[in-house]
Parts: C-alpha cells; structure tokens; sequence
C-alpha cells in the first residue's frame, strides 16, 4: 500500500510488498490484525467505525512511523469528509487503548506505531525517517531504583539518532 508522506517532503509511504501466496497470508494475518483491534475497542468502551478502522488500517500497513497528517492524506482518499483533527484524536485514542503508541520525538509532529513488539528506532535528523530495529539487549534496560520508587514506569523506549543511509548517499 503507497500513500502520500506528507506535503513537504512529497514521498511516498509504502508498506511490505505483497504478491501470490504472501498476499494470502497477509490477507489472513490483517483478518486478525483487525478482529483483534476490534475486541480491544469493544473492551475499550469505543465503537468500530468504518473511519477509526481505516485510520488504523492504514497504520498498520505501513512501517514509515506516519505522522497524524500522512494518515489523514491517505485516509481521505476513502473518508473525504474525515478531518485532520478527526485522525488526530483517532491516533491519540489507538495509542490510549494501547493498540499503537506515539514514537518520540525531539520536537517534530507525533509520530505513530502500530508496531507493538519489541523493537527500538533509528531516527534520520536530516530527513526524519524513523526506521524499526531489533536489538535484544535494549528489550532488557533496568529502570534505576531513582524512578522506580517514585514512578510508574510503563514502557522503555530506544530511539537512536544518526544520519540515515539514504542521507549519507546523497553526501
């Protein structure tokens, strides 16, 4: 699935190529992806709506980290009536329900994850790209006693930040 990136940048947004049997598999696994996020807003308290399914959807099916404007574009393909603040909300609620979460960032829009197994981020400070990565040894950080005692810690996050391969080759 491609769908625009955002309006300053002008990229495309893709997510994982899918053809023959994959496409069959994946069909299958959005099956449950979505039956899944269906429950989790049942116990939520929320209604399903076609809207809030397709921004989640769209989340999902991509791993470019979009911000709530790239989904609203994409989005509003289907929903031209749907707002920007509308997708907003929606997002904010995905990562409330804890079926996404915003990805951190040093300033710029909120970024958002579907992405909810373990895996740290690269993050690109010339162009923006977030990219996933697994390494085992941060699944593991010890929260100092410092906050533990005081705090109710409820996710650790890694997010490493560099020049990214395609920045560096266009050096």
């Amino acid at each position: 699935m491609a769908f625009d990136g955002g309006a300053k940048q002008g990229k495309h947004l893709q997510g994982p190529a899918v053809n023959g049997k994959a496409k069959g598999n994946h069909d299958r696994q959005m099956t449950q992806t979505l039956d899944a996020f269906q429950t989790r807003c049942h116990e939520a308290g929320l209604k399903v709506t076609p809207q809030r399914v397709a921004v989640y959807q769209t989340l999902v099916e991509t791993d470019e980290h979009p911000s709530a404007e790239m989904v609203f574009r994409h989005v509003r393909r289907t929903y031209p009536n749907i707002s920007l603040d509308t997708v907003n909300r929606t997002l904010l609620t995905l990562s409330e329900i804890g079926v996404a979460f915003v990805v951190e960032g040093s300033g710029d829009a909120k970024r958002f994850d579907a992405n909810l197994g373990d895996h740290q981020h690269f993050k690109c400070v010339r162009c923006r790209r977030i990219v996933d990565f697994h390494h085992e040894p941060f699944d593991g950080i010890a929260v100092p006693e410092s906050l533990t005692g005081g705090f109710t810690v409820l996710r650790t996050t890694v997010c490493v930040e560099g020049v990214c391969d395609r920045c560096r080759a266009n050096e």
